[in-house]
Parts: C-alpha cells; sequence; structure tokens
C-alpha cells in the first residue's frame, strides 16, 4: 500500500511538472504602472487572457514613462526567461530597438501596443496596435480650431519628447494647426508625463501669456496638471482646453467645462487585442502588421452616449 501511494504520489508530481513546463508566459510590458491609462490596458489583456489556454500573463512597467533603461532591462529579462511572447509599449523608439532586436533572435513574438519603434525597427516585431497617433493629433488641432477660431495664441503641453506616440500626435496637432490657420503656438512644453511638472508649467504659460485663447495637453498626466492648472488660476472655461485619454479626473474637467474635449483612446482594446494577437503569433497563425484601436472626441454633449462609454475609464 504504501509502495502504491509512493507510486501514485510519484505520478501526481511527474504530471503536475509537465503542465507546468507547458504553461508559457506572456510578458506584457508598458511604460508605467502608476497611470490609470495603462492599468486599463491591464484591464483588456486580463480579459484576453480568461479566453486562453495554456499561457499565464505577467504585467509589469516601470515607476514612470521616462524611467525607459528600467523598462529595456524588462524586456531583456523577459527575453532571457525564454518567455512565449511579448506585448510591449515602448517608451523610446530607440533605445527599446536593441531589446526587441534581442526577442527576435530568440525567436520571441513581439506586438507593439501604442507607440513604435524607431526606422528600421518593422522587422523585428510583428504586429503593432495603436491609435492612429498623428490622426488623433489632427482632431485635436480640429476641435481646438472650431472652438478658439484661427487667429490667437495657443500652447501645447506634451510630454516625452521623442516618444513614438507623442511625435505623432504632438506633431499632427502642430502641423493641422500651421496648415489650417494663423494661430501662434507657445511650446511645445514637456511634462515627462509627471502631473505636478505639468500643472508648473501650464501655470507658468498662463502668467506670461494672458492672451492665451486655448491649450493642449498631450496625454493622461500632463491633461490633468493642464486642468488643475486652469481650475488653480480662475481660468477654467476662460482658456479653451483640449486633453488627451479619458480617466475620472478627465471625465470631470470636461463635464464642469474645465476641459472642452478629450481625445480618448481604445486603451482597453490595446491590451485585450495585443495579448489575443500576440496568441495567434504563439500559435503560429497570421495577423495584420497595423491595427488602429481608435480614437473617440469625448465632449459634454457625448460623454453620457454609448460612443465614450466604451472607451473612458
Amino acid at each position: 500500500m504504501k509502495k502504491l501511494t509512493t507510486v501514485l504520489l510519484t505520478s501526481v508530481i511527474a504530471l503536475w511538472s509537465v503542465s507546468a513546463v507547458q504553461a508559457g508566459e506572456i510578458a506584457v510590458i508598458v511604460k508605467t504602472v502608476n497611470s490609470t491609462f495603462w492599468q486599463n490596458v491591464q484591464k483588456g489583456a486580463d480579459a484576453a487572457m480568461k479566453n486562453i489556454k495554456g499561457e499565464t500573463m505577467t504585467f509589469q512597467g516601470p515607476a514612470s514613462e521616462s524611467a525607459i533603461a528600467d523598462q529595456v532591462n524588462m524586456v531583456e529579462n523577459a527575453v532571457n526567461r525564454k518567455v512565449d511572447g511579448i506585448v510591449l509599449a515602448p517608451s523610446d523608439p530607440d533605445a527599446l530597438l536593441p531589446a526587441v532586436k534581442k526577442a527576435w533572435e530568440a525567436r520571441i513574438p513581439v506586438v507593439l501596443i501604442d507607440s513604435q519603434l524607431a526606422k528600421g525597427g518593422e522587422q523585428y516585431y510583428q504586429s503593432f496596435l495603436a491609435t492612429d497617433n498623428k490622426k488623433a493629433g489632427e482632431l485635436a488641432a480640429e476641435e481646438m480650431i472650431k472652438k478658439v477660431g484661427k487667429e490667437g495664441k495657443i500652447a501645447v503641453m506634451s510630454y516625452v519628447a521623442g516618444a513614438g506616440s507623442e511625435i505623432g500626435r504632438v506633431g499632427g496637432f502642430v502641423d493641422y494647426i500651421k496648415a489650417n490657420s494663423k494661430l501662434q503656438i507657445v511650446g511645445p512644453y514637456y511634462s515627462q508625463s509627471q502631473m505636478a511638472t505639468a500643472l508648473n508649467q501650464t501655470t507658468d504659460v498662463l502668467a506670461a501669456n494672458p492672451d492665451l485663447k486655448g491649450i493642449f495637453g498631450a496625454n493622461e498626466p500632463t491633461a490633468i496638471g493642464v486642468g488643475r492648472a486652469l481650475a488653480q488660476s480662475g481660468k477654467s472655461g476662460k482658456v479653451v482646453a483640449i486633453g488627451f485619454d479619458g480617466n475620472e479626473d478627465l471625465q470631470n474637467f470636461v463635464k464642469d467645462g474645465t476641459l472642452s474635449a478629450i481625445v480618448v483612446q481604445g486603451s482597453y482594446q490595446m491590451g485585450e487585442k495585443g495579448v489575443e494577437t500576440v496568441e495567434k503569433l504563439i500559435k503560429k497563425e497570421k495577423v495584420e502588421k497595423f491595427v488602429d484601436t481608435g480614437v473617440v472626441v469625448v465632449t459634454k454633449d457625448n460623454i453620457d452616449k454609448p460612443e465614450a462609454k466604451n472607451v473612458l475609464y
């Protein structure tokens, strides 16, 4: 009986060991974990994992978007762990390129979300899921012109210079303004995606430019800083402000008129589709090289409608 028990126990351990080996890892690595935007990406990733068998998911990111070396280490560590696939939102298009190349050399599929790699990186990843940031920036600029007219002065409050999403988004905004109006642009200023920095920068810009007609806050922490600076300086509703992304703070700013509009990305969709896409690649299925995850311009008029509720978080 003792011998039989030992044999059975050994069999159970052997079976457990095989299943443990078989459970592969999908590493989701974002720009920072300290932002509701990326936390909403995680919700989408978690939802996708419910339908995936034989894989576990790890979700990580640096303490801040400007901690680029930390993100590089996270990707390299995932490659060294021999994960089955990587979903990555690169903080810097150049700095992350060698790490993604290492994944490619190790035959680990990589799906990019939100931001692109530098030129030449196309061969090292299999799919890119993101907002068309240039188009999103143009939509913000169109909304700005609609609200302030074609003459006067506006400020651009950006986040991390050179980030893939920033190049397209702020570039799209600035180019559209220049091509379609005579508006004078102050900035861009870079908050490093720190709300407090954006608040201080906006406060200074408002003080130095009393004739300012509008402000564009180009990502979530920056737009929150813009909103708070407007509220604290008594300029809410007097200066047109367009934000980007859609957490609760930004929604409240739209509802109380501090922000005229927010351009909101499909962050949940990035997480969900990112994981689904990497799972297809693990199974050797074909995927699209680029998938547009879309944006919605949210104003007081449509904030309670389904089109907005689907993207707000």
